[in-house]
């Protein structure tokens, strides 16, 4: 059997990091993303909005370095919970435990200072004797 989701989307909202009453941290964001294909009229495309459980120093990771709006990939498992709400009533919610989150967007400082700022721009992630230049990314792909 496999039970295996590898998802890519915005943050919905900011991680939300808590723990246990064990002290294990436990991160809980949701992300946004795109179907592949549009209705029926050629219309917008729908989002689902799923809901992402993330443990230990995964979570911890994720509310370290994730915010909203930001572009991330994530792999893990789909997991049905049952649960009873305030009037007794039986629930059931979907949502992915991850084992990995990785960013999946364009970095969000890239080095250049902003409008107004008297800060110096970083170097280049790659030094020169790795033979690796960087490249604008204006989003568009040369093929």
């Amino acid at each position: 059997m496999l039970n295996r989701v590898i998802l890519m989307g915005r943050l919905t909202r900011d991680p939300d990091l808590r723990r246990t009453q064990s002290g294990t941290p436990v991160a809980s964001f949701a992300l946004a993303v795109d179907r592949d294909y549009s209705g029926k009229d050629g219309g917008e495309k729908e989002t689902d909005f799923i809901d992402i459980v993330s443990w230990r120093n995964t979570g911890e990771f994720v509310s370290k370095y994730f915010s909203k709006g930001q572009m991330a990939a994530v792999v893990g498992r789909l997991q049905i919970r049952d649960w009873k709400d305030k009037e007794g009533n039986n629930r059931r919610s979907a949502e992915v435990v991850a084992d990995n989150v990785y960013f999946a967007g364009p970095k969000k400082d890239s080095g250049a200072a902003p409008a107004g700022s008297n800060s110096v721009p970083q170097e280049s992630a790659y030094p020169p004797e790795a033979g690796f230049t960087e490249l604008d990314d204006d989003g568009e792909l040369p093929f």
